[in-house]
């Protein structure tokens, strides 16, 4: 198979991208009624926020000087109380509600991207390294759904408090207004120049964030290669030079964001010095009242500390756009193989599948006239036929590159022809859903992958409502079960992260006995015996033969000596077949298979005399 790179979706927006964000409190579903309700909390916040201050104003030029009676002294004194004890409970509500805001939101959008996760296709996930997945499902929608429950939610307070006071301040006193307002124009244009800056280098620090994270899970997945081979020092130079890397574009980005805000807090202090400066002399020369100053001098601080907060805000959104942009770039990415909307009508689809309009599968398999490639300019198969009865094996046999895996892909419809038809029982198999192929398929890789849990559970995956009986007769009909009952639990031992804690040979069997638990009626064996001792072999070669009985099954072989009983055997060369027939018809020819198989004959028995020395 050609090599087909990962490239990651490139953006380059240098602002705020407002229908981005839309998509992204959308993914909230139904609980956006949450969202509403804490910008609803923080809106009554901001408004109070606002109050205070003329409240201040009022009791120091109404009160203060003796204006007023005992009994409204009281009353005012009261209201504040009522206030101030209302706003608590707002604040209460806020922190709450966007605790929930930001629980919901990472559930629900590592739900959505996991759902996403089931329906892509095989192709999507062969491009794609596990860690730049990873890393979506976790640093990123984590970081989305701290800014969606905090960050957004202060600039909603901070937008507000600026447009309460301001509206004050120019009923009160348009002069001095325009000291306060008159620098945000500047603060704007700054804010502009800095954002555009700041995106850019958050963008560069997640790139490379996904890397870090793809070598991390390869290198542990790949620790006893690391170990054997000796490759701790270069995977530890790699690491570093990743990790050296992100420090040096995070730091560049974190003086972007550190130099912005001494900007802004050094324009909102000329700011207040204006308003000391202009409205001293107001109170000294022109009768402005005490109080209207102290009222000014405490907006003034108050709008300047949102703006403040939306100068770090707006950083944190660069930094978290960045992450936005690859959660969606992950939803948003389609499935390479789907079912048309007449297929989904009848049949559903592969998470809502209509099972009851399933049509039986007998077995009976054409391809005709298929042409493949995974790169357009390297084809691997070109006009490739065969006929395939239900029930027949079918071995392929050749040199890598050869279009062996691929004739089992195109059948899985993992990948589709560019040219041709595959057919399934007389029917384009695009006529049926994937849901109803992939459930009459039974799939049995070189690497044998297991879940962690117990052996029953990675049994019982075949058909989650198989009862305890069925589990342990496929496991009988594979050869599995006498090994199973000497471990320490049976059934109920626990096999371990990728079941690491049994051996190759122990893992292939109870993968055999979960495709048969499923009954399918295709069955695909891809070196299914390769990476396994010759005792072993023994076990899991009869175990294949009892379970191909009846099913039609593709078996990808490298040892020959596990299909000289297969109906046809292909030998295949540069995506066309070489020589067809079966193992006696095909020794007969003394071609390339004639050579092949004799050379392992000679080698394996090689391997028996120095056994016996």
């Amino acid at each position: 198979m050609s090599e087909i790179r990962f490239q990651e979706k490139e953006y380059n927006t240098d602002s705020l991208d407002a229908g981005l964000w839309k998509k992204i409190i959308n993914l909230l579903g139904n609980q956006k009624k949450d969202l509403y309700w804490l910008f609803v909390f923080m809106l009554l916040v901001a408004v109070l926020d606002v109050v205070f201050p003329y409240l201040n104003k009022i009791a120091i030029d109404y009160f203060a000087i003796g204006k007023g009676t005992q009994g409204q002294l009281i009353g005012f004194g009261v209201g504040y109380l009522v206030l101030l004890a209302v706003q608590a409970f707002f604040v209460f509500k806020f922190i709450a509600q966007s605790g929930i805001v930001e629980t919901d939101f990472s559930y629900y959008v590592r739900k959505t991207v996991f759902d996403k996760l089931q329906v892509l296709s095989y192709s999507y996930y062969d491009k794609t390294p596990t860690g730049w997945i990873m890393a979506r499902m976790t640093s990123d929608v984590g970081r989305l759904a701290e800014i969606i429950a905090w960050s957004l939610v202060d600039m909603v307070w901070g937008l507000t408090v600026m447009v309460g006071i301001t509206i004050v301040m120019l009923i009160v006193n348009w002069k001095m207004a325009l000291l306060v307002l008159v620098v945000v124009p500047i603060l704007a244009y700054i804010s502009v120049w800095f954002q555009t800056r700041i995106l850019k280098n958050y963008r560069l620090v997640r790139q490379v964030n996904s890397k870090i994270t793809s070598s991390f899970s390869e290198g542990i997945a790949g620790a006893k290669t690391t170990k054997t081979m000796v490759l701790e020092e270069q995977n530890l130079e790699e690491f570093n030079r990743l990790t050296s890397e992100m420090r040096e574009k995070a730091i560049r980005a974190a003086i972007l964001s550190s130099l912005f805000m001494p900007i802004v807090i050094g324009l909102s202090a000329v700011s207040t010095g204006a308003i000391l400066w202009y409205g001293g002399n107001q109170v000294l020369f022109y009768g402005l009242e005490f109080g209207t100053l102290m009222m000014f001098t405490q907006y003034a601080n108050q709008f300047f500390e949102p703006l403040r907060q939306i100068a770090r805000l707006l950083a944190e959104l660069q930094m978290a756009q960045a992450s936005a942009e690859r959660v969606l770039s992950l939803l948003e990415e389609e499935p390479a193989i789907v079912d048309s909307d007449e297929v989904i009508a009848q049949y559903g689809t592969i998470l809502e599948p209509k099972v009851e309009n399933y049509p039986v599968m007998k077995g009976d398999i054409s391809f005709e006239h298929v042409d493949f490639n995974y790169l357009p300019e390297e084809p691997v198969l070109v006009d490739f036929n065969l006929e395939v009865q239900a029930g027949q094996t079918i071995a392929l046999v050749g040199e890598t590159g050869s279009g062996k895996s691929t004739i089992v892909n195109l059948l899985c419809r993992f990948y589709e022809p560019v040219n041709g038809i595959v057919k399934i029982d007389g029917v384009d198999y695009k006529q049926r859903s994937l849901g109803w192929l992939h459930s009459n398929l039974g799939y049995v890789l070189q690497a044998p992958h297991l879940f962690s849990g117990t052996v029953k559970e990675n049994i019982q995956y075949g058909r989650m409502e198989a009862s305890m009986e069925e589990i342990m007769d496929a496991a009988k009909l594979v050869n599995a079960h006498d090994f199973i009952m000497k471990l320490e639990k049976g059934y109920d031992t626990d096999v371990g992260e990728g079941g690491g804690r049994l051996s190759t040979g122990e893992k292939q069997l109870i993968c055999f006995a979960r495709a048969v638990l499923a009954d399918p009626k295709l069955f695909i064996l891809d070196e299914a015996t390769a990476s396994i001792d010759t005792e072993t072999e023994k076990v899991i070669q009869d175990a294949i033969d009892k379970v191909l009985v009846n099913r039609t099954s593709f078996v990808v072989a490298h040892r020959l000596s596990t299909i000289v009983n297969a109906d046809v055997i292909l030998v295949m060369k540069n995506g066309r077949i070489l020589e067809k027939g079966n193992h006696d018809a095909l020794m007969k020819l003394k071609g390339y298979y004639y050579r092949l198989y004799t050379n392992q004959f000679n080698e394996n028995l090689q391997k028996e005399l120095l056994k016996q020395k």
